[in-house]
């Protein structure tokens, strides 16, 4: 357990998988999932499976779309306790230097600070955090665009 990476309660993460070089996400141990912000999600048929194609803005108000391949449907309780039904996907995470494959689901967290929750179920056994400090594993990321669903 003392050998894993510490990460910083926020960080900048990259999700090459959906196309986005960098987003900032906080790093949320009191929340089981992850979860990603949409603006708007639509479900379609590829192949005989759920797909999702959904979109979000970048920092420079530009509208990002990206698709995922739906693995389930569930039930989340959010922060204020109430429960709505999500989309849930694989899709991989980089954090630094390391690159996982990771369980998220699809939010409006417009109203949000961050626009992505990396949760405990993708951190545990892999990363250990810092409450204290921020971004202890990204901060050496080159500056590329990054992802935010609404204006600072």
């Amino acid at each position: 357990m003392q050998d894993l990476p510490i990460l910083g309660w926020c960080e900048w993460l990259a999700l090459p998988d959906l196309g986005l070089a960098r987003i900032e996400a906080k790093i949320d141990t009191g929340a089981r999932s992850s979860c990603l912000h949409a603006e708007w999600w639509q479900v379609f048929q590829r192949d005989d499976t759920d797909w999702v194609r959904f979109a979000l803005r970048t920092e420079h108000a530009q509208l990002h779309e990206a698709e995922a391949q739906i693995i389930d449907r569930r039930a989340v309780r959010d922060s204020g306790g109430h429960v709505t039904d999500r989309l849930f996907f694989h899709t991989r995470v980089q954090i630094g230097t390391d690159a996982i494959t990771i369980e998220v689901n699809l939010a409006n967290r417009q109203n949000l600070r961050y626009p992505m929750l990396l949760g405990r179920t993708a951190l545990a056994g892999r990363y250990r955090v810092d409450a204290q400090q921020r971004y202890l594993l990204s901060s050496g990321q080159p500056d590329v665009v990054a992802c935010h669903p609404f204006d600072r």
